[in-house]
């Protein structure tokens, strides 16, 4: 059974990492994926599009249709997709070899998990990673301590 990493492990990994995949980003400012991203953009980090939907930039970046297409590192990859989904997400990121692999609040997949964890990927199941930074690290900015 998938267990989260605690909260220092998750407090190292946002403090760490600098670029975030959104899988399934949403151009719509009422979306989840889009207050998410929007919230981490504020925050600093760079977001990266990843939706074979969108059209022009979201957030300021240039969108993506697929992780494969992401021409830079990626650190964490966060996925708004169902959660039937997300194995194949996963094995489009393992190529990507981020820090984490980030399953939105709702996103449940064991399968998707073991198979990053697997790889040596931190996994982050079922958790908002708004609410996260938020709940333990507040409105510090990236690389900030």
């Amino acid at each position: 059974m998938f267990s989260n990493p605690g909260d220092e492990t998750i407090k190292d990994l946002l403090r760490g990492c600098r670029t975030v995949a959104v899988v399934g980003l949403s151009q719509k400012p009422e979306r989840d994926s889009y207050k998410v991203a929007h919230y981490l953009k504020e925050c600093g980090y760079r977001i990266i599009p990843v939706n074979p939907a969108l059209k022009g930039e979201v957030l300021g970046e240039k969108p993506y249709p697929a992780l494969a297409a992401v021409p830079v590192p990626v650190d964490i990859v966060d996925i708004f997709r169902r959660s039937e989904e997300a194995p194949g997400v996963v094995e489009e990121a393992l190529p990507l070899k981020p820090k984490a692999i980030w399953l939105q609040l709702g996103v449940v997949n064991e399968e998707a998990a073991k198979r990053a964890a697997a790889e040596g990927i931190t996994v982050v199941m079922d958790r908002c990673v708004k609410r996260e930074h938020g709940r333990l690290l507040g409105d510090e900015k990236v690389g900030a301590s």
